[in-house]
This record gives C-alpha cells, sequence and structure tokens, in this order.
C-alpha cells in the first residue's frame, strides 16, 4: 500500500516517517482557513462561522472536530507535554468562541486547528524530543490557573466565614 492509499500526501512525508494524513491537513483548513477574504490574504474556515450561525453548538461541533488532531498526535507519538498544549487549544478555542460576536473574532484570530497541526508535525516521531519552552509555559500556566479556579470556593468561603463570625462577635 502506497501513501496515497493510505490517504497521504507523498509531498508531507518527512524523514523519519510517513506524513500526517491528508484527512487531518484538510480538516484543520476547513476548519480554520478554507475561504480566502476576497481582496485580502485573511482567510476564514468553519470555526468562526459555525460559532457565528450556530451559538454555542457550531462551538462544540467544532471543538469535537479538533479533538480529532489529538489521536493524529498521539498515534504519531508526540510528547505527552505537547498533547496537553494541544488540548489546552482546543479548550481555549472552544470556551473563548462560545462568547458571542467577539468570540467568533477570537476563533477567527486564534486558529486552534492549525496551531495543532504544527506542533504534531514538529513534535511526530519523536516522543523523546524535549517540549519547546512555551508548549512547558502555556501547560504550567493553565494548570496554575486551574489550581486557582479550585481554590477560589475554599478561600471564598474561608473568607465568608471568618466575616459572618466577626459580625456576630
Amino acid at each position: 500500500m502506497n501513501e496515497r492509499d493510505r490517504g497521504e500526501s507523498p509531498l508531507a512525508t518527512a524523514p523519519g516517517g510517513p506524513a500526517v494524513p491528508d484527512w487531518a491537513r484538510q480538516l484543520s483548513k476547513l476548519l480554520d482557513g478554507a475561504v480566502r477574504i476576497p481582496g485580502t490574504e485573511l482567510r476564514i474556515g468553519l470555526d468562526p462561522i459555525l460559532g457565528a450561525l450556530l451559538p454555542e453548538l457550531g462551538d462544540a461541533l467544532t471543538a469535537v472536530l479538533s479533538l480529532t488532531l489529538l489521536s493524529v498526535a498521539y498515534r504519531e507519538r508526540v510528547p505527552k507535554l505537547v498533547l496537553w498544549r494541544m488540548l489546552i487549544n482546543v479548550a481555549i478555542d472552544a470556551i473563548l468562541g462560545a462568547i458571542p460576536v467577539l468570540g467568533d473574532v477570537f476563533d477567527f484570530a486564534f486558529k486552534a486547528n492549525e496551531k495543532n497541526l504544527a506542533l504534531i508535525e514538529r513534535h511526530r516521531g519523536d516522543p523523546q524530543r524535549p517540549a519547546t519552552l512555551g508548549d512547558k509555559l502555556v501547560v504550567a500556566g493553565v494548570a496554575v490557573g486551574a489550581l486557582g479556579l479550585l481554590s477560589l470556593p475554599i478561600v471564598a468561603t474561608v473568607w465568608l466565614v471568618r466575616v459572618l463570625m466577626a459580625g456576630s462577635n
């Protein structure tokens, strides 16, 4: 079976293994840059369009489609930290993209699928290759932010109990 029979482009084959499948490249292009805006070099994909036409539902649908790139990354032996970075890109795109109007502008500019495809191509085939400083900072920043959000109810409860106790004395 040759590369074309597996749905892969022979032009996309890099040293060290088979190419990222064409369907993954096409999905990324479809979601982030399928159509050139006339008179400009800017491209728009289904992600911001569906987000505008079907608020929340369109963002959820495109997020599920974006998650399929994680399966490609896993198959391509992308390091775990980079997989986390990709998941964070999808989450940021879905969460911020769900904000009416501003989220659609964000989707147009952020292009999570193009970012994730580039991460796959940069790290594929070498799980021992270290993640970049940027990958580490993104994952660490999200981890710190998540811990902060998780601790917020605890801190608020302790503060409220202290205020109520001080008010009863």
